[in-house]
């Protein structure tokens, strides 16, 4: 559906600390494998972070960002998988 990437995941924590655990997790665990992102966006306001990992582009919103931004509804047309409580 799109050049950018392969694969979109789209996330959300509670509040902004939460966003920014949730990108540190995934950023260390990723790094310890040797695997670096391209680019980091979002991470000083942490209300949306965006790891970019060239393939793969992750989004962690907070909860209101998420509705907001609306990337579930800009993408409703590519294949879904959802994982935890969706």
């Amino acid at each position: 559906m799109s050049d950018i990437a392969d694969y979109f995941i789209v996330c959300s924590g509670d509040v902004d600390l939460h966003v920014r655990a949730i990108s540190n997790a995934i950023d260390d665990g990723l790094r310890s494998i040797g695997i670096k992102p391209w680019h980091i966006e979002g991470y000083a306001e942490t209300s949306w972070v965006i790891l970019d990992y060239v393939d793969v582009v992750v989004h962690i919103f907070t909860h209101e960002a998420r509705v907001y931004y609306d990337l579930d509804g800009l993408w409703g047309d590519a294949d879904t998988e959802y994982l935890g409580d969706g």
